[in-house]
């Protein structure tokens, strides 16, 4: 499974966070990382799919 949400993290980074923290935070960060440069939202998305 954690291989998909990383693959999902690649192709939509905040789907990817979505689905592994809810609408949290982390969630709202990603949002913002991803709006600012695409390469940052996808680092932060694995990042915390990673961590969990």
């Amino acid at each position: 499974m954690d291989f998909l949400r990383v693959l999902i993290a690649i192709l939509l980074p905040p789907l990817g966070v979505f689905l592994q923290v809810g609408f949290g935070g982390a969630f709202w960060l990603n949002i913002l990382l991803t709006i600012c440069g695409y390469i940052p939202g996808i680092v932060h998305a694995v990042w915390i799919i990673a961590k969990r």
